[in-house]
């Protein structure tokens, strides 16, 4: 394997901890019974894509689902819903990604939505006291900002070409195995992180 130079993390489940029941029992109780099951058949419509790619508003977003399941409440009860899978960055992460800063190139290259990026920096600013995820990288892309989400090769191939980065020097790491292989399918060496382990652990195996 060629040196490894670059180093692109996932977010979700990856640098911040995730609870995705707790959306789903959130939701559950605005209304929307089984909401995992409704959850899973609406992801196989535009809707949740859109909305990543930042080609639909928050607003068209939520009011969709408002009045496809006739919900009473306003928006915001459905924004604290929607954001209540986001859980916390814990400091030892976060101290390691400046550390693999200091040595490597490092991007962060996140599938996620407006909603959700006000609410994390909002913990981070809260908890960490810094206003964002930007001085932990050499440069942060979100799905939403850029319109263009994984597991879409494109993706991959932008962060690469931008930042004039070899596939073959690149190390990937997310949860998620679909994404794991669309990396792999431009030449990154990419790694899936099973749920509980850290991203260190695998870093330190390869590096």
């Amino acid at each position: 394997m060629a040196t490894i130079k670059n180093i692109i993390f996932d977010l979700g489940g990856v640098i911040i901890n995730l609870d995705m029941p707790r959306t789903n029992r959130a939701f559950e109780a605005l209304g929307i019974a089984q909401f995992d099951r409704i959850f899973s058949q609406l992801s196989q419509t535009p809707l949740f894509d859109d909305f990543d790619k930042g080609l639909i508003s928050e607003q068209a977003f939520f009011s969709t689902i408002k009045s496809q399941f006739h919900l009473p409440q306003p928006i915001e009860a459905l924004e604290q819903a929607w954001n209540a899978m986001l859980l916390d960055f814990p400091a030892h992460r976060l101290e390691q990604l400046l550390d693999y800063k200091q040595r490597y190139n490092t991007y962060l290259l996140s599938n996620t939505n407006a909603t959700h990026i006000r609410a994390f920096e909002k913990t981070l600013a809260d908890h960490h006291s810094v206003a964002n995820l930007q001085p932990f990288f050499n440069k942060v892309y979100y799905s939403c900002e850029i319109n263009l989400r994984k597991p879409d090769k494109a993706i991959f191939e932008r962060v690469l070409q931008e930042n004039g980065l070899q596939a073959a020097e690149t190390v990937f790491i997310d949860d998620t195995l679909m994404h794991v292989e669309a990396a792999r399918s431009v030449g990154i060496h990419a790694h899936y992180l099973p749920k509980g382990h850290e991203f260190k652990t695998v870093l330190d195996d390869l590096l």
